[in-house]
């Protein structure tokens, strides 16, 4: 029997954690697969290997006073490579096709995060907390998702000096994606009985995706070397930009500046090449862009997850609850009187409800989850599969940046 003294702290350096959070993800996909439940709420099986590992990390200090420290000096790499995957995949000329449609819709999700981070604000003050500790309840973990509230805890706990910060936000963003799953289809489900739309099309429909043959495309060492080139090309871009965006005394976390670089390098090199060249070849690179993308992305989640110290929630709980039933509902009338009206009060419209529900306490691919079960029942939505990813995929996430931005100061 190994006894260890009460009090104790481990560190586990840092190849040591980066290979626990491979481990951990192989772990969620098989939680994933094994309960349904996991699946039907959307729950990424990353989140799943991190919390498992949270939880246990967790037992161990409320049972022997044990404190493991994980090292997770990767993690922010990560970060950089997944937002910068995310800007290689737009294209410019993509965004005309939202039209009129897509403005609305934006400048209601701007509205909506300024709401949002009003009342959070104003519920952590009630509480007795710092304001901006509402913030992590609102639009940083509730629209940003994991990713942004990952990239701007280090501001608010070195800077700010809110210490459980990720914490607070981390649990946001966990509560608001299973709320996300749970609203989204059921308001849009409503809006159509109450208002009697008909749908535009047949229930038997490929949701939300523009399909073309891509037989002759394979992942190969070509096009993964391309990949890698062109994703740590935006990582050194990415880092100019934020240097000159520090310049004007906005604060942005380093993930933006990426984000940005990748759609200036994937439009220009597609001006320049449009047929593809030697070092510029999309078409055999794009494979190895989403590989690297999935892979950052879901070893990011586990290490963000793993390193959780639940039990610093115990004195915010009540502030927590309180925090998150508002937003809940706050998501719903928004949506369901104000997003619908606006985006043409017709099935269209519910869809898009749908899609906004979701994105708004979860992320994009929960928005499309819960659109994807709609129009599965009830038929096609063309346009909402244009306008609600290139809302949610692309703009709300600059926009998210900068009014944190503003307000985190």
């Amino acid at each position: 029997m190994i006894s260890l003294p009460w009090g104790s702290s481990f560190n586990v350096e840092p190849f040591t954690s980066f290979t626990l959070a491979i481990l951990l993800l192989f772990i969620g996909k098989g939680l994933t697969q094994r309960y349904g439940w996991l699946q039907r709420y959307n729950i990424p099986e990353a989140v799943v290997g991190g919390m498992f590992c949270a939880l246990v990390v967790c037992g161990l200090h409320v049972a022997f006073d044990l404190r493991i420290v994980f090292e997770l000096g990767a993690r922010d790499m990560l970060l950089l490579y997944f937002f910068a995957a995310i800007g290689l995949n737009t294209e410019v000329r993509t965004l005309r096709e939202g039209g009129r449609p897509m403005v609305v819709l934006l400048a209601l999700a701007i509205v909506f995060m300024l709401l949002q981070n009003g009342l959070g604000m104003a519920v952590a003050e009630a509480f007795g907390l710092d304001p901006r500790a509402g913030l992590m309840t609102g639009s940083i973990a509730l629209v940003g998702g994991l990713g942004t509230t990952v990239a701007w805890t280090p501001y608010f706990v070195e800077t700010l000096g809110i210490a459980n910060a990720g914490e607070l936000g981390v649990a946001a963003s966990m509560l608001g994606m299973v709320a996300a799953c749970l609203v989204g289809g059921p308001v849009a489900a409503w809006l159509m009985r109450r208002h009697g739309t008909v749908p535009s099309g047949t229930a038997d429909v490929e949701v939300g995706t523009r399909y073309q043959d891509e037989d002759h495309l394979r992942l190969d060492y070509h096009g993964v070397l391309l990949a890698l080139l062109w994703l740590n090309l935006a990582l050194l871009l990415g880092s100019g930009l934020n240097s000159l965006v520090a310049l004007t005394g906005l604060k942005l976390p380093a993930f933006v500046g990426c984000l940005m670089a990748g759609i200036v390098l994937r439009n220009v090199g597609q001006w320049l090449r449009p047929n593809g060249g030697r070092l510029w070849n999309w078409p055999r690179m794009r494979l190895g862009v989403a590989l690297m993308s999935d892979i950052s992305l879901g070893l990011f989640l586990t290490m963000a997850l793993m390193g959780l110290r639940l039990w610093e929630l115990g004195p915010v709980l009540g502030f927590m609850a309180t925090a998150m039933a508002l937003q809940v509902a706050l998501a719903v009338a928004f949506t369901a009187f104000v997003v619908f009206r606006c985006m043409g009060r017709n099935y269209e419209a519910a869809v898009v409800c749908a899609g906004f529900g979701g994105v708004v306490l979860g992320s994009t691919a929960t928005a499309i989850a819960n659109m994807s079960a709609v129009v599965r029942t009830h038929g096609a939505a063309p346009r909402a599969f244009i306008v609600v990813p290139l809302v949610c995929g692309f703009f709300i996430d600059l926009v998210n940046a900068l009014v944190i931005g503003l307000l985190a100061r």
